[in-house]
């Protein structure tokens, strides 16, 4: 007999999970049922394996239980059923169910005939009634008709010389008629009180495909993306267990079709089989001056790399899987939290941990430095912790979410920090303060990540208002007003969860990444899409390069995209504006020129 043993089922729900784009729990069960330790080819298992499973086993119990002699009799027998039914209960129950059910079904049916004669003799009885008062009608129509004949014809005379000024009074009456329509509709006397712009909501543009480079290598689900700050180079990391380093060429527009080999380094995060799903690349980061590349795997361990792709040392402390890691702006330290409930700050010139953290309960989700000494962690255990190199204890512990904290982000300032949870609530607080200085509460299901625009004080743009983004569950992104703790704007153009977000370098535009395969860029003054990418997997993040000018996103069918965001621009104001590009504080900027 075929049995199943539990290391299959556990990574039967460990795909699930996966493929269902519940990450952070994909990866705490399979670090939690080891399956970084099994044997398990993972490259057998198609996708929806778990569901196919399940699927079959219903259909095994319905043959099992055998209900009837013939294929018709028992898919009547089954209608009856509902697969909790067939998962829960044994044949002889199924059969006692269903016959109980033929039996009520054959009495309603008596019940139903025996009302439905009496019906028909009530009806005959009226139908009979009814053809007497017709034929009685029909005689006194007739009577009726006879004497208007004669009375029209005493009129007719009289009515020849009435019609030309009746016309004219049933002109009249049809022009208020009109008159009065138009009214009730709103439309009388000018414009509605709200004009309603048509264009305001047509569709979005496409993308060309000439506008768009499609960098083709990975061959799972591609999580992570990152520009370098220097160059041209662009990182991603996947789970087929490696990590790539793509040079994109610069020029005016990035062609779709690549003349020549493609120009990328691989990163192996692996030896021998690759096929190991416990060297998933989770995260990556490029240091301050784009020479150095950290990546954090499943396996629990941190890799810095070189911008050629040269391993140049491998940071083993962890107990689980590496969810977030972030280099300091000094680039001396680099910052790692994990499923294990800690956060290890790694000494890059030593290539050993300085020290580790351990105040969370919980998995730590997401770490972001607030300065070169200090950062903020955060955990499924609802809690942010501010801690410091050197220090034992945290510099302070903020405390109000109520579900779990999936992202932190530090404003230009490091005055304030924002906070993202499952609570459906996203939270700004100050370093002066134990409770929450802002509690921003329109969003309807989880949000999964925050970002600050690169505006007002201690930005390049210092002119211009500082602003939150936070995207969500519910398919939206919603903009805030930091400095109130209100909403300003809600995008809207999603279908399905939002799990990244991006702002241009001078803050005009806003990329989005969701489910749904749709990349949308917005115009954040607007409001409103101004041109769309969709591609044939969900988006896993999104990011700009530092000038500006290119847009990258990371799909869940294994490709990575790059956007040619000046060709796109151009498209936006091709035949409306006369206008140029200029780079201004490394984000390009649109001037009308009319």
């Amino acid at each position: 007999m075929i049995s199943i043993t539990s290391t299959e089922l556990n990574y039967l729900v460990f795909r699930y999970l996966h493929e269902s784009g519940f990450t952070h729990s994909a990866f705490a069960f399979g670090y939690e049922a080891g399956i970084n330790k099994s044997t398990f080819d993972g490259n057998l298992v198609p996708p929806g394996a778990l569901v196919t499973f399940v699927q079959k086993g219903i259909q095994y119990l319905e043959l099992d239980a055998n209900l009837s002699s013939t294929d018709a009799d028992m898919d009547d027998d089954f209608s009856f059923l509902q697969p909790l039914d067939l998962i829960t209960k044994d044949p002889y129950e199924l059969q006692k169910i269903i016959k109980a059910k033929k039996e009520n079904l054959q009495k309603d049916r008596l019940e139903e005939n025996g009302k439905h004669n009496e019906s028909n003799h009530e009806i005959e009885r009226e139908n009979v009634q009814e053809r007497e008062k017709e034929k009685k009608g029909r005689e006194k129509e007739q009577e009726q008709d006879k004497e208007k004949i004669e009375k029209d014809r005493e009129r007719e005379k009289g009515k020849d010389k009435e019609k030309p000024h009746q016309d004219h009074i049933d002109k009249e009456k049809c022009e208020d008629k009109v008159i009065m329509e138009h009214e009730e509709n709103g439309i009388a006397g000018g414009p509605e009180p709200m004009d309603i712009s048509t264009s305001s909501t047509s569709l979005p543009c496409e993308i060309p495909s000439s506008d768009v480079k499609i960098l083709e290598g990975h061959t799972s689900e591609v999580f992570a993306c990152a520009w370098s700050p220097s160059g041209s180079l662009l990182a991603s990391g996947s789970g087929d267990s490696t990590a790539r380093i793509w040079t994109i060429v610069d020029g005016p527009s990035i062609s779709s079709v690549q003349d020549g080999p493609l120009n990328v380094a691989v990163l192996k995060h692996f030896k021998g089989r690759t096929n190991e799903k416990s060297k998933d690349v989770t995260t990556l980061d490029w240091n301050g001056d784009g020479t150095l590349l950290a990546t954090g795997s499943y396996d629990g361990q941190a890799r810095i790399w070189s911008k050629d792709g040269e391993l140049r040392s491998t940071l083993n402390k962890h107990k689980g899987p590496i969810f977030s890691l972030k280099w300091n702006k000094k680039g001396d330290f680099l910052l790692s939290g994990s499923v294990d409930k800690s956060a290890i700050v790694w000494d890059i010139k030593t290539g050993e941990w300085r020290q580790q953290f351990e105040f969370h309960s919980a998995p730590t989700l997401d770490v972001d430095w607030r300065n070169n000494v200090s950062f903020a962690t955060c955990s499924t255990d609802s809690m942010i912790h501010v801690c410091k190199v050197g220090e034992n204890r945290p510099m302070k512990t903020f405390s109000g979410h109520q579900g779990e904290v999936n992202a932190i982000k530090w404003d230009p300032t490091g005055m304030l920090l924002a906070s993202c949870s499952d609570d459906y609530t996203a939270k700004i607080w100050s370093m002066k303060q134990d409770k929450y200085l802002h509690d921003l509460k329109e969003h309807v299901k989880e949000i999964y990540t925050i970002r600050w625009s690169p505006t007002g004080q201690g930005t390049n743009n210092p002119n211009q208002q500082l602003l939150l983004a936070s995207a969500s569950f519910d398919s939206t992104i919603k903009l805030w007003d930091v400095e109130l703790g209100r909403l300003i704007s809600s995008f809207n153009g999603h279908r399905d969860p939002v799990y990244s977000v991006a702002f241009s370098p001078n803050g005009e535009y806003l990329a989005s990444g969701s489910m749904d395969k749709c990349l949308h860029i917005w115009s954040v003054k607007e409001g409103k899409i101004v041109k769309t990418l969709t591609g044939n997997g969900g988006i896993f993040e999104v990011c700009w390069n530092k000038e500006g000018d290119k847009v990258a996103a990371c799909f869940a069918n294994n490709i990575v995209c790059v956007l040619d965001f000046r060709m796109v621009i151009c498209d936006i104001y091709n035949g409306s504006h006369l206008f140029q590009i200029s780079d201004v504080d490394g984000g390009f900027r649109s001037h009308s020129m009319l």
